[in-house]
């Protein structure tokens, strides 16, 4: 009899990487550098300078969350849940999602939200042993997170 392997392919993945103003704002760390060390020589300064841009650019952007749905399971930055505890998705833009970030952020939830992005999804967590009574995450392509958690809840509740 052969052994059922688990569905682990990736539904959804998504990097919340910083906003374009943001990296903008970032890169003028290098003209900030090379003016600083211009004592030490121009060409250096200027070497550095750019160094300095191009690393905080890069760590920005390296340490930026990630959201997937790999197979059953949610990932949220460093958090993690199977698709089977969550309940109804909701999918909020504009205004909702605004609202939602807002005063009616539940505060016993599980928060990954990034400025700049502006949808997020909102699914309460039906796990009884689990303190987090909701998961809300940003992320820019809400319907598209939002089906791909559908999919995962209907793998999940499959029998194999």
């Amino acid at each position: 009899m052969q052994k059922p392997t688990p569905d682990t392919r990736v539904r959804y993945r998504e990097r919340l990487s910083p906003s374009l103003w943001l990296l903008v704002t970032a890169a003028v760390i290098a003209p900030m550098v090379t003016l600083t060390l211009t004592p030490l020589g121009s060409l250096p300064a200027l070497f550095i300078g750019i160094a300095a841009g191009a690393l905080l650019i890069t760590a920005l952007i390296a340490w930026s969350p990630m959201v997937r749905v790999d197979g059953a399971v949610v990932r949220a930055g460093r958090a993690h849940i199977d698709a089977r505890w969550l309940g109804p998705v909701t999918v909020l833009t504009g205004a909702d999602a605004q609202a939602a970030r807002g005063s009616v952020l539940p505060a016993r939830g599980w928060h990954l939200i990034r400025s700049g992005i502006d949808g997020i999804i909102v699914a309460p967590n039906i796990d009884p042993d689990d303190p987090a009574t909701h998961w809300t995450i940003s992320t820019r392509t809400p319907d598209r997170l939002a089906a791909a958690i559908r999919d995962a809840q209907a793998a999940a509740s499959t029998p194999v």
